[in-house]
């Protein structure tokens, strides 16, 4: 897993739910692309069209909740967002970011203390999190070595492919 990632904020509040992430009327396509096209459209109609790849989204309490669609994370991550950062994530919600290879992070404060387009760096094998823009420096739990892994792959289905190859 790359150990440093800089990213640009994308700052959302609390209880992003998974149909404003990706709106219920596109999950009739399976297109990583076509869903990253409506990415975040229901709560900022200026994100899949602006946002670049690696930036970060950072939100508060209880990202990703609603329905357990796995197509909210995976539009995320289509959409070319590296990690997204909030105080906490709904429980399915941050298996299914795992299981696709997004990097989720929990952070307490971070959230309170970053403004939209602040440049972040995370060092994730080190578990710190920067706002470069506001000289902050922010702990976090260091994913276990078996999720860096995982993430590292692509996701659950990538790292079971790359495992089955390599027998």
């Amino acid at each position: 897993m790359n150990n440093l990632h800089k990213g640009k904020a994308w700052v959302y509040k609390d209880n992003v739910d998974t149909d404003v992430i990706i709106p219920a009327r596109y999950l009739n396509s399976t297109n990583s692309k076509e869903l990253a096209s409506h990415c975040m459209e229901d709560i900022d109609s200026k994100f899949a069209q602006n946002v670049e790849e690696g930036d970060i989204i950072v939100a508060g309490e209880n990202f990703g909740c609603g329905s357990s669609r796995e197509h909210a994370p995976i539009a995320i991550k289509a959409s070319g967002v590296y990690a997204v950062i909030a105080k906490s994530f709904a429980r399915i919600f941050f298996r299914n970011a795992i299981n696709i290879g997004l990097p989720i992070i929990e952070s307490s404060c971070l959230p309170d203390e970053t403004e939209a387009d602040d440049e972040l760096e995370i060092d994730m094998a080190n578990g710190i999190v920067k706002n470069l823009t506001r000289n902050k420096t922010y702990e976090i739990a260091p994913f276990p070595p078996e999720i860096q892994t995982l993430i590292s792959a692509g996701g659950l289905i990538n790292y079971t492919r790359q495992k089955l190859e390599r027998k």
